[in-house]
């Protein structure tokens, strides 16, 4: 049972390309974003640079998850650590119900007092969002049915792209009618 584990990796190994490939572009626009809102004085870009970072740790996690998963097992573990990949899909699950509750939060509070933004470069930032969520989706779409951690790590780039989506709707909602 071990030999068949070792020869063929876990499914989530067997994506680790594409997972590294999307945890690289998460982090490099968690950079954008930062520095997008914090001139911009977005708040709603500085509130998704918190997100993509809980996003860069959750694909950070299923990375590590899977380097555990290939090691091979031992007398005492004699499943090897393909377990660490379900953890970690837990863990990503858990993360990001705890996300939508305090983006919910915050929502509430940016109603009752609405801050003003440069709309047009959060528009710029938050279209780049876009297009690398897009990507990445992509990239992890075949892996998302083979592994719960591959699972969670779309589901997180998934969230990722809402969140543009809705960031780019703040946008032109700002542009079109000064409503902030």
């Amino acid at each position: 049972m071990s030999g068949a584990h070792g020869m063929s990796g876990s499914a989530a190994g067997r994506n680790k390309r594409q997972l590294t490939i999307v945890f690289f572009l998460t982090l490099a626009y968690l950079v954008a974003e930062v520095i997008g809102g914090y001139f911009t004085g977005s708040l709603a870009l500085l509130a998704d640079a918190g997100h993509m970072l809980t996003d860069v740790a959750g694909v950070g996690l299923a990375l590590l998850a899977i380097r555990f998963a290939e090691k091979p097992a031992t007398p005492e573990r004699t499943y090897g650590y393909y377990r660490f990949e379900i953890l970690a899909a837990l863990t990503n699950a858990v993360v990001l119900i705890l996300i939508s509750l305090y983006i919910l939060y915050e929502a509430y509070f940016r109603f009752l007092n609405p801050p003003k933004v440069e709309s047009t470069t959060m528009l710029w930032v938050a279209s780049v969002g876009l297009i690398i969520n897009l990507y990445c989706m992509y990239l992890l779409r075949q892996g998302k049915s083979e592994s719960l951690n591959m699972k969670g790590a779309y589901f997180e780039v998934l969230s990722d792209m809402l969140t543009s989506i809705g960031v780019i709707a703040a946008g032109i909602l700002m542009l079109t009618t000064g409503w902030y």
